[in-house]
């Protein structure tokens, strides 16, 4: 993940870089991926990689490499925030429903 040098969540992970992420989607049925680890922080001149992909991917390609564009003007660099996981869960409403609506 990425994220500008002055951002309030960089503060909070300095102090304690234990996190946890959930990734979902909004169609049914469900699937879930829940991570819990270790963040690290990394400061990287320009736009990191993955930022820029994402935004591609997000935006379409026009208006993602106008985005990146933009946020090059804004900030020198950014800081990259690499997980290491230490525990994994998936909850997939399709193959496994869950124990306590199952017959």
């Amino acid at each position: 993940m990425g994220t500008p040098p002055k951002a309030p969540k960089l503060k909070a992970l300095a102090k304690n870089p234990k996190v946890s992420i959930t990734i979902d989607d909004n169609q049914f049925p469900h699937k879930v991926l829940l991570i819990r680890g270790t963040a690290r922080l990394a400061q990287v001149d320009g736009v990191i990689p993955e930022y820029a992909a994402a935004a591609e991917r997000y935006f379409g390609r026009e208006q993602g490499l106008a985005w990146v564009k933009q946020l090059q003007g804004m900030v020198p660099g950014m800081v990259r925030i690499g997980i290491t996981p230490e525990w994994v869960g998936i909850l997939d409403f399709q193959t496994r429903f869950p124990s306590a609506l199952a017959a």
